[in-house]
């Protein structure tokens, strides 16, 4: 069956519970499974691209295979051939729309919230708070996965499995560790990343590379854990690169890609009979997938298209040759319901996100809840984990309030007993100013810490682990009590939240914070902005902040007496028309009256005068407050929605990138 030839954008339906089959026509070999197991089937899955120059190129095609439950599948190919999009297609990290064919279960379509049920995706990169304990960091994982049904000692039990399951029972105790943290090895980093996605016991697991990047030690410990995953009942499907042969003596199936196109599809000892037909023989004590990987390598460089093809060809021919060889039943006979085999991998054990079933009659409806929690216990746990890690990093904390204090410091030994003289009032006003803006900039450390956050979040979203407003709001919560001392923090962290590196991000904040400062009123009056350029002056976080500065300072009769307004203006209303003698004479009998020495630079005035000549009169000082405050609450509300499509977008992202590679275009 072929499917329509749509545009690339994020991933197509997934692979299934027991029997995967994946990709060419419905004529691949079949597979054998008992009454108790599923399949999945996607004929012939097709990947067009649309690249700059206009040309469409198809990144997938007629790429097929399965999956058994109880073993692992490994995809593998030079790099730009494809691995990852499959497996991201796979794992239903792709748009429908831009997949052609048909992902089917157990003969049945599949939901996509069903399917992240029931299945995890383990991404490259390990993306782990770093304060947290490895028994810390799967125990949340826990209790966001796991119903709130199941007993808190189930739950301790469920982990302490998973711990000795993964090989972590030293560490376990050791907290994860960063650039300035010694915590656990490499190898141990990647196995907690897999026990994050796998603590509800998934059905199907689809990992990205999980080697790379690992010494062989490392990496063959990892694959260990993924055969005993895979023999507890689970179907695993990985990318990997370049494995060594100790790994290959774990591997169940191996798939190759050459551009897109499968070359080789079958258990590891199959290569040596399928390139002795071919006419290369693998040479004795020679690793066969090497052999395999540097064969396809040369043939892509061939100039001549029949060479190119060559193999791709031959393995089609030898498909159908297996096939005709092939005595199995057909597996679509020994299916069961998909529902009725979900609930039977549920009642050998598996574990599921979910803690109910939905109705029984509505066999499209997923038979598990979208999210394993109610809304309120995602944000206790959320919080706590994050002021566990907060907590533990104590000098990201004393590094803020240090860096306030000794601003506050400076600025009160420079702005020392300031008078109500002309020059006074000028240097309180900028004392405001220069306070407020500098909180602003010492805020920016917040920017690093969240653009990490921003991926674990984006990770464990993309498998309904929490809400996204569940860590919104455990975000607040736990950034309220630095808010007391550093409250522009927010919109700190809502511009980190949509920008992706940290030299950009601090040169994004500190150009909005320049602006902020020029429009907040310090520098030209509120009355004197032209008229286009108004609304940033409302914009601008920091004229609440100064305004409600001045307001507290200045806002009585009890404020500075004295301005920098030319002398009888102010205290008489009338302009210098007065004869200079006339004037003088006057200002000395005020000053007798009022005890002060009063010159021709000077006038009486009171601090609501002085609030008007600076145009500072259309809010209260409560009302600065009021909306300093609910720039807090706005800047983490845009930061849920700006998450929430980052999230889409850093998929398509990604995977455009890698159809770029594919195709060899620099982007």
């Amino acid at each position: 069956m072929e499917g329509k030839e749509p545009k690339v954008g994020a991933a197509p339906p997934p692979a299934g519970a027991s029997s995967a089959k994946v990709g060419a026509d419905s004529d691949a070999p079949p597979t054998t499974t008992t009454s108790s197991t599923s399949s999945t089937t996607l004929p012939r899955r097709r990947i067009p691209f649309l690249p700059r120059g206009g040309r469409e190129k198809t990144l997938l095609d007629s790429v097929s295979g399965a999956a058994r439950e109880g073993e692992i599948l490994a995809v593998l190919g030079a790099s730009g051939s494809g691995k990852s999009t499959l497996i991201d297609a796979l794992a239903n990290r792709i748009a429908k729309e831009s997949l052609g064919g048909s992902v089917t279960l157990n003969g049945e379509q599949i939901d996509g919230r069903l399917f992240k049920v029931i299945s995890a995706y383990v991404m490259q990169d390990d993306l782990l708070y770093p304060m947290l304990t490895v028994r810390e960091t799967l125990t949340y994982a826990a209790e966001f996965r796991l119903p709130r049904s199941m007993s808190r000692a189930r739950k301790e039990s469920r982990v302490q499995a998973l711990i000795d399951q993964l090989g972590l029972r030293r560490a376990a105790d050791t907290i994860i560790g960063d650039e300035g943290h010694r915590g656990v090895s490499g190898g141990e980093r990647r196995r907690v990343s897999i026990g994050i996605d796998i603590v509800h016991d998934p059905m199907v697991l689809f990992l990205d590379e999980p080697t790379s990047g690992l010494d062989s030690s490392s990496a063959l410990m990892v694959v260990q854990v993924l055969q005993r995953i895979a023999q507890s009942g689970s179907i695993v499907a990985m990318s990997i690169h370049q494995p060594s042969y100790r790994i290959l003596g774990l591997l169940d199936r191996i798939m190759f890609l050459s551009r897109g196109r499968g070359v080789y599809y079958g258990p590891v000892d199959g290569l040596y009979p399928f390139f002795s037909e071919f006419g290369s023989p693998v040479p004795d004590n020679e690793n066969p997938v090497e052999f395999a990987l540097d064969l396809i390598h040369e043939l892509e460089r061939s100039a001549d298209p029949a060479g190119r093809n060559a193999l791709i060809e031959f393995n089609e021919s030898w498909r159908e040759s297996e096939k005709s060889k092939s005595t199995s039943p057909a597996t679509s006979a020994l299916q069961m319901p998909l529902q009725d085999a979900i609930r039977a991998s549920i009642s050998r054990g598996k574990l599921v996100s979910g803690s109910e079933t939905t109705s029984e009659s509505d066999t499209s409806a997923s038979p598990v809840q979208t999210y394993a929690n109610p809304f309120w216990v995602e944000m206790a746990v959320l919080t706590r984990r994050g002021f566990t890690n907060t907590r533990r990093m104590p000098e990201l904390l004393a590094i803020r309030v240090g860096t306030v204090m000794v601003t506050g410091f400076i600025l009160a030994t420079i702005f020392w007993r300031l008078d109500d003289s002309p020059k006074g009032v000028h240097e309180r006003l900028g004392f405001f100013a220069m306070g407020m803006s500098t909180m602003f900039y010492t805020c920016s450390d917040a920017l690093p810490v969240f653009l990490q956050e921003r991926y674990i979040y984006m990770r464990e979203t993309a498998h309904n682990a929490y809400r996204r407003v569940s860590y919104v709001v455990s975000n607040a919560i736990v950034g309220f009590p630095p808010l007391i001392i550093l409250s522009i923090a927010g919109f700190v962290t809502f511009l980190s939240g949509i920008v992706k590196q940290v030299i950009l991000g601090y040169t994004i904040v500190v150009a909005i914070l320049a602006y902020f400062l020029l429009f907040s009123g310090y520098f030209i009056n509120r009355d004197r902005i032209p008229h286009y350029w108004i609304w940033f002056h409302y914009l601008s976080l920091i004229k609440y902040a100064y305004e409600g500065c001045c307001r507290t300072s200045s806002g009585g009769a009890a404020g500075p007496r004295s301005a920098s307004c030319a002398g009888c203006r102010c205290s008489t209303g009338r302009r210098r028309d007065m004869p200079y003698s006339a004037q003088l004479k006057v200002l000395s009998v005020m000053s007798e009256a009022l005890g002060r020495n009063l010159t021709d630079a000077t006038c009486i005035t009171n601090g609501p005068e002085v609030l008007r000549q600076q145009a500072v009169t259309d809010l209260s000082k409560w009302d600065c407050l009021w909306i300093t405050v609910a720039w807090d609450s706005c800047s983490d509300t845009l930061l849920h929605c700006f998450a929430t499509g980052e999230q889409e977008q850093e998929e398509v992202d990604q995977l455009n990138h890698r159809l770029y590679n594919n195709l060899g275009i620099t982007m």
